[in-house]
């Protein structure tokens, strides 16, 4: 569907919109497939109020789901005197890392904290604000760490989120973030359905705000993606490609094709989709609702149209929908 330019799309501003607290979901649903699902038909400009297990209703014969089937890093952890959260994005070489903290203030460059028994130094600050600490031991930090919730989830990890943060298909270690589109199959709902995975590891760039008025200003953090042999040839037998969550998006509007093909390959992306767009992969979208004035709002504004996906997000409100990382999902034909 052709996306056309209007000027007012490329201001942050348009990209906001106000949430009640109370449909930020802090919980998972009691069941995976108990999600609700709203269908936005592009065509007819219309909108339907499903459940997510109602999926396979809305898919034709030649129809391929993609999957993001990175796996999410028990990342974070807390200082061993409880003041200080640090969300470990990469163990540079041994004895040294990369990580996010909070507060900011209390890790300047030298100052130390203690994780159980390993002391931790920071020795470098990036021009993002992320921290080089150097530790005292070589030790693997992501044992005993917790998944690392969003912000808005206003409360610690718990067992159930260990299991509930991470996909039913999660193999492949190395996000900071679930691919949340995901969060909704069973293996029940996913044997009925072709589908296939890529790999992208969700990175620090998650949790970064748009900050320029003039989104185009914006600069997203490369991720890492592969795409396998088996991948790359179910995609390109494919008569429609739905893509699950905005990380397959950018996976598959990155990679390159030769003749005509998409083959088997590991790169980065560091794509950012905003309208106007035309998507040269992608025909279907299932995504989770996003927070304001985000680059993942940015791209499913792209793929529905900005005015047709904010008149559903309104009407997501009214109708009490639950949104972002545990929320319900739309599904964008």
């Amino acid at each position: 569907m052709a996306m056309f330019w209007h000027p007012m799309s490329a201001r942050l501003t348009d990209y906001d919109y106000n949430l009640p607290r109370e449909l930020i979901a802090q919980r998972p649903p009691a069941r995976r497939e108990d999600s609700r699902m709203m269908v936005m038909h592009r065509d007819a400009q219309t909108i339907e109020h499903r459940q997510f297990h109602e999926l396979k209703k809305f898919l034709q014969p030649g129809d391929l789901l993609i999957l993001n089937d990175t796996r999410v890093l028990p990342a974070r952890r807390f200082s061993t005197d409880g003041t200080i959260e640090f969300l470990f994005i990469d163990q540079i070489e041994p004895r040294r890392w990369k990580c996010l903290v909070k507060p900011g203030r209390k890790m300047r460059v030298g100052a130390t904290a203690k994780i159980d028994e390993t002391t931790l130094r920071v020795e470098e600050i990036t021009p993002d604000g992320e921290r080089i600490v150097a530790l005292d031991e070589d030790v693997d930090l992501y044992i005993g760490g917790s998944m690392p919730l969003p912000p808005y989830i206003g409360r610690a990890s718990n067992e159930e989120d260990e299991a509930r943060y991470q996909t039913v298909f999660a193999r492949t270690p190395g996000a900071l973030a679930a691919p949340t589109a995901g969060l909704h199959f069973t293996p029940e709902i996913l044997a009925e359905i072709p589908h296939t995975f890529v790999t992208l590891h969700v990175g620090p760039g998650t949790f970064l705000p748009v900050r320029s008025e003039n989104v185009w200003e914006h600069r997203m953090h490369a991720e890492h993606f592969s795409i396998s042999a088996s991948a790359a040839s179910a995609i390109n037998g494919a008569k429609r490609i739905l893509a699950v969550g905005t990380t397959v998006v950018r996976v598959l509007e990155t990679a390159p094709h030769e003749n005509g093909k998409l083959t088997a390959q590991t790169g980065s992306t560091d794509i950012f989709i905003y309208p106007p767009y035309r998507f040269r992969v992608v025909d279907q979208l299932l995504t989770n609702f996003h927070l304001p004035r985000s680059t993942l709002l940015m791209l499913a504004s792209a793929f529905a149209g900005r005015e047709f996906l904010f008149h559903a997000y309104q009407e997501a409100i009214r109708e009490g929908y639950r949104f972002y990382s545990y929320g319900d999902c739309m599904l964008i034909l």
